[in-house]
């Protein structure tokens, strides 16, 4: 049987849970004590009731803090790559086999999805092109 690792973080929506593994009993059964809750969008962490956590905890807890944002920010870009593709299957779909009631229930929403979109996205490129400007 493998080794379990010595701290577990249960995610949530805006962070996790951080539980200690014990299996270190009389009973040989696998004991989660909470220790502290993590808030991804902020970077808190709170120790579970009068619970100080350790320096070497604390480092943990930071580690896997970094971890979770990176694979937030991959997902994220990755969400958006699949947007440019439903983008473009959409359009396929709307060119060759839409009909013409499919399409009366879906291009209010599109077009103004799109424009709003395309408002933004036009916007921050005029941004990032003032700011090399410079």
């Amino acid at each position: 049987m493998s080794e379990l690792p010595e701290y577990y973080f249960r995610i949530r929506d805006n962070g996790a849970v951080v539980f200690r593994i014990d299996t270190e009993n009389r009973q040989r059964r696998i004991d989660m004590e909470e220790i502290a809750f993590v808030n991804v969008k902020n970077g808190n962490v709170k120790p579970h009731g009068e619970r100080a956590l350790s320096d070497a905890e604390m480092a943990l807890i930071a580690d896997w803090l970094a971890a979770r944002l990176a694979l937030q920010a991959a997902r994220d870009m990755d969400d958006i790559h699949r947007a440019v593709d439903h983008l473009n299957l959409t359009t396929h779909w709307a060119q060759t086999k839409a009909t013409d009631a499919q399409l009366e229930a879906v291009t209010d929403g599109l077009l103004l999805a799109m424009h709003d979109l395309r408002t933004v996205l036009v916007r921050k490129k005029s941004e990032r092109l003032l700011a090399e400007g410079e």
